[in-house]
């Protein structure tokens, strides 16, 4: 099934949330992506249809195993491709922002280039 790139964002804030504070709530991943709360919950909601996502009576939301499968491949590609434009000589800011762009659109083919370059 094909995923929108707004739903790998949201699944790779997610996880990053999660890993930074031990839950992730709608406020913080509006808070950190920068929308609107209806739009977190509009996301949310397709999310959990999709059985992306879990939330829990408080409000916490858990990534699914095939959620948490995406947000792990998404989150991977955006830190290997902001340590690639890093060693480029990108700012960091910059590096980051681009890394987010790019890790949705790269093909398996070239990502796996670039983690075999870096791996030697």
């Amino acid at each position: 099934m094909k995923i929108l790139k707004s739903s790998e964002d949201y699944l790779e804030m997610i996880l990053m949330l999660r890993e930074k504070k031990g839950y992730a709530r709608s406020i913080d991943i509006a808070s950190e992506l920068g929308v609107t709360k209806p739009s977190v919950s509009y996301a949310v909601k397709r999310l959990r249809e999709n059985n992306y996502i879990t939330v829990d009576e408080e409000g916490l939301i858990s990534l699914t195993e095939s959620g948490m499968e995406i947000a792990a491949r998404m989150y991977e590609r955006h830190q290997l491709l902001t340590d690639f434009l890093l060693s480029l000589g990108v700012a960091e800011k910059t590096a980051r922002e681009d890394a987010c762009k790019i890790e949705h659109d790269l093909s398996d083919e070239t990502f796996l280039a670039i983690r075999r370059h870096f791996q030697s």
